[in-house]
């Protein structure tokens, strides 16, 4: 039986399958969550002994715990470990979701709940291509399995699970599916990812919240003031002002300049589907450029003083950001969040205290386009998609890929689905029931090359 028939024959299956994933709310950001983590974990170790894993089980970690599954052919074959994650963002705001979160509706040929696309759709095509290849004896390799329950708050135990276990998880090559492609009519393969580093801001003036009549012009205001402090970290260019932080960054090669400008891109369209009226960033790059193979600044979140309803006349004691830096391979992370750390204090006023906690980080990664396993990848979503693949960087994280490779001693291949319309960490996320089905295809694919 061929895989389209396969697919189509058991999508009724596979939506039940999927949706038992998607209704346990495995965020990890949430230690209220812990049980629905296990449960989690739980069910991946049932759907992959049931897909035709020969071993699964769920292993305990420093932090949540991992699933791990194998299927071993032939031990002349190459190996092929599969990285993916259970754990999801939280759901909120609640209210701009148009349906329930984690109970999955299609709607429009779309899976729309937490977790449709990142990531437990995505691992649930690696599964059922896998499941495919082992009753159809197509499969030509090894194939491990490795699910985590913290990527998305930056994979704190996996690294260290690596190295209790890298006999474990020896391999040829690794497998994710947690990356997105230019368009549903425009495949591509991600061949390189930016870094992170992540901090928590608290600021403090005051020992206490202030009536801001008695006091507004006299007292600093920690809120005032850490805006100010965040204005200061971008100039008017768009480039970051932290001392030393472009000492590793290397310039985009002229060459690959070139290959970006080729990508198709529709600026309006960009800008319409995310609903701005303008673009902005780092002088002298492209957008497409500016967002894979340059670093930035973030604030991903601000809070401090009265947000109740109504109005309350306060100057506050404290207040607070978590703010991010993407960062290009060859940029340390734990370097950069040093110097982030040591430029907030050197511009802070004396009228506030600032604290800056460093959260969570990885490096930047950069996969060979003549990678074996890539070009059976390639081969793979041609066959899928009906067109060859391009290759792009993208400017999202997975900071544990470069932990396998320095740990494991293995490149990453990033064969992912996703799109930008699924929405990932928004309301609505969604993913396509045509890209679902496309991505079981081109995993089965790859199996069958053996590369």
């Amino acid at each position: 039986m061929d895989i389209k028939t396969y697919i189509r024959e058991n999508e009724s299956r596979f939506m039940d399958e999927l949706f038992s994933l998607i209704r346990i709310p495995s965020i990890s950001a949430l230690p209220e969550r812990k049980n629905d983590m296990q449960a989690c974990a739980r069910r991946w170790k049932e759907l992959l002994l049931e897909a035709g894993a020969d071993r699964a089980e769920v292993m305990p970690s420093d932090g949540n715990p991992l699933v791990y599954a194998e299927k071993l052919i032939d031990p002349a074959a190459p190996t092929v470990l599969v990285y993916a994650h259970y754990d999801v963002m939280p759901a909120e705001p609640l209210e701009s979701w148009q349906s329930d979160p984690f109970e999955p509706e299609i709607r429009d040929g779309r899976i729309y709940a937490r977790g449709a696309d990142d990531d437990k759709g995505q691992a649930f095509a690696q599964v059922k291509a896998f499941e495919y290849a082992v009753r159809h004896r197509s499969l030509k390799h090894n194939v491990k399995f490795i699910l985590e329950g913290e990527e998305e708050i930056g994979s704190p135990s996996l690294s260290a699970f690596c190295h209790k276990h890298k006999e474990l998880l020896k391999a040829d090559v690794i497998l994710v599916s947690d990356t997105s492609m230019l368009g549903a009519d425009l495949p591509s393969l991600t061949t390189g990812l930016r870094g992170l580093a992540y901090w928590q801001i608290e600021v403090t003036g005051p020992n206490r919240d202030l009536h801001s009549g008695h006091f507004g012009g006299a007292v600093a205001n920690p809120v005032n003031t850490l805006c100010k402090l965040l204005a200061q970290v971008t100039d008017s260019e768009g480039r970051i002002t932290i001392p030393h932080f472009y000492d590793r960054v290397e310039e985009v090669p002229e060459a690959e300049r070139r290959m970006i400008a080729r990508i198709p891109f529709d600026e309006a369209r960009y800008k319409a589907a995310i609903g701005v009226e303008e673009l902005e960033g780092e002088k002298g790059y492209s957008t497409l450029e500016r967002n894979s193979c340059r670093p930035s600044f973030d604030v991903c979140g601000i809070w401090g003083g009265y947000t109740g309803e109504g109005s309350k006349t306060v100057l506050p004691s404290k207040a607070y950001a978590k703010v991010s830096c993407r960062l290009v391979p060859r940029q340390d992370h734990q370097e950069i969040s040093r110097l982030f750390v040591g430029y907030m204090e050197s511009i802070a006023p004396k009228s506030v205290k600032v604290k800056v906690t460093p959260m969570h980080g990885g490096e930047g990664y950069v996969c060979p386009i003549d990678l074996p396993a890539y070009r059976a990848a390639e081969a793979a979503f041609t066959k899928a998609f009906g067109k060859q693949p391009l290759a792009v960087r993208r400017g999202g994280s997975i900071p544990i890929i470069s932990d396998f490779e320095r740990i494991l001693g293995v490149k990453t291949v990033l064969m992912g689905f996703g799109l930008e319309s699924d929405a990932i960490h928004s309301p609505n996320e969604n993913f396509p029931l045509d890209i679902l089905r496309k991505g079981i295809e081109a995993v089965a694919e790859f199996h069958r090359s053996g590369f």
